[in-house]
């Protein structure tokens, strides 16, 4: 039996000129099942919790088509991909509630910062010390899954220097945040930090990965991989989600993978170590060259992936979802969706023109694969 999965996406809405519009309060208001975001530019739906891949297609399909026929039902608007305000708007909040106070101090705080588009993955684990050991070794390895899922490498229509602006210049929150030795640990942690104001409310909590739940931090049954920029081909991320799940059989079957124990580093350095992984991937994605958790060697995210696949396939196959690893070759081979775009912005030095095409190529995608696998909507 496969571990339960569910997506919490995050979606720009605007133009098919590629201008972000938002209507994130209106959606909310119409449909049911998508929620706002503090600004109105991106709307965000979640699916139920499958264990099936093939239901989790459709899961995440389906929604998605249906905010397309009420967007172009509603002006002729569209999705938009990536995970930044790729041609402008940057400098501007708009509040989907200019009367909450909690949006208040988001907009306050960080401004548009926090303005961005991505994809978060949850996966299920019932017992609490496994899932946060599961957490100390998704943490260590989540510059991988950003490195995969890179897709914002522009502000206002010009490259950044990043493949992913967004996480670049996300605002982790709080800043230091520890290995989780324990539930216990996470529990004593998460109060303290309420009570010192780095926290605003147990959902304060903005790192790569953490522990989630109905009732945090003391009831906790599911990891959340927050890193991730958007991805809108919906079996790409299946892929990298396959990834997630692979490791997490790996670390079932083979508790000595716990990186308390297998990693020559303290806690305190595996944090530093994952931190500058995760800056130097926003920087360069697959491309970059990172320090291995376990040993201290240098490789790059692409290579590390490379290695990581091989053990994730044989555990992948042995649970029957192999099939849906597989793309992720496809990804190391072509690049990701910043690598992607930024070779066509070095032919052409037009950044609308990349976001126009990735427009109809989300749209011509979604379409093709939902008549294929997924019941009309």
């Amino acid at each position: 039996m496969l571990l339960t999965k569910g997506f919490e996406i995050e979606v720009y809405t605007g133009t098919p000129e590629g201008d972000i519009v938002g209507m994130a309060n209106k959606i909310a208001a119409d449909l049911d099942g998508y929620m706002t975001e503090p600004d109105s530019r991106n709307v965000e739906y979640a699916t139920d919790p499958f264990r099936d891949y093939d239901r989790l297609l459709c899961a995440l399909l389906q929604p998605r088509r249906k905010l397309r026929e009420y967007l172009s039902k509603n002006g002729g608007y569209t999705l938009i991909p990536g995970s930044t305000l790729s041609l402008g708007g940057h400098n501007e909040f708009h509040r989907s509630d200019p009367s909450h106070p909690y949006h208040t101090f988001i907009e306050q705080t960080y401004g548009t910062k926090v303005v961005t588009a991505s994809v978060h993955i949850n996966v299920g684990i019932a017992e609490p010390e496994m899932l946060i050991k599961a957490c100390r070794l998704v943490r260590l390895e989540a510059p991988l899954y950003l490195a995969l899922s890179a897709a914002s490498p522009f502000l206002n229509a010009v490259p950044t220097g990043y493949h992913s602006t967004r996480w670049g210049m996300f605002p982790k929150t709080p800043a230091q945040v520890p290995l989780f030795t324990s539930h216990q640990h996470f529990i004593d942690w998460t109060e303290q930090q309420l009570q010192l104001g780095t926290m605003q409310n147990v959902r304060h909590l903005w790192s790569s990965v953490r522990p989630n739940g109905d009732r945090r931090p003391y009831d906790i049954n599911r990891l959340e991989l927050r890193i991730c920029d958007l991805i809108t081909d919906p079996v790409a991320l299946l892929a990298v989600t396959a990834l997630l799940e692979a490791r997490i059989w790996q670390l079932m079957a083979n508790p000595d993978l716990d990186p308390l124990i297998c990693s020559k580093f303290t806690p305190e350095e595996l944090v530093a170590i994952s931190d500058a992984n995760e800056s130097a991937v926003a920087k360069n994605s697959l491309g970059a060259t990172l320090q291995h958790w376990q040993d201290g060697r240098s490789i790059t995210a692409s290579d590390w992936i490379e290695e990581l696949y091989v053990g994730a396939g044989s555990i992948a196959k042995e649970h029957g979802f192999k099939c849906f690893l597989t793309p992720l070759q496809k990804i190391l081979n072509r690049g990701n969706t910043a690598q992607q775009w930024l070779m066509e912005y070095a032919i052409n030095q037009d950044g609308r023109a990349v976001i126009q095409q990735a427009i109809q190529e989300m749209e011509t995608q979604e379409t093709d694969l939902a008549d294929k696998l997924c019941q009309a909507v």
